[in-house]
């Protein structure tokens, strides 16, 4: 039963996964801010070209 935790303890290949899901997490946290920063600008600007054109 200690060999079998000890083996488990030291197996990495669980922790490369959650590396790599927590890594996939924080792009796309930056890509939602990015995309919803930029859509309130295209909105803003949007909005000032129709109030411009009436």
């Amino acid at each position: 039963m200690k060999s079998l935790f000890n083996r488990f303890a030291a197996d990495q290949s669980g922790a490369t996964a959650i590396e790599y899901g927590l890594i996939a997490g924080l792009i796309s946290v930056a890509i939602i801010t990015a995309v919803s920063t930029v859509g309130q600008n295209l909105k803003n600007k949007f909005t000032q070209v129709s109030g411009n054109l009436t």
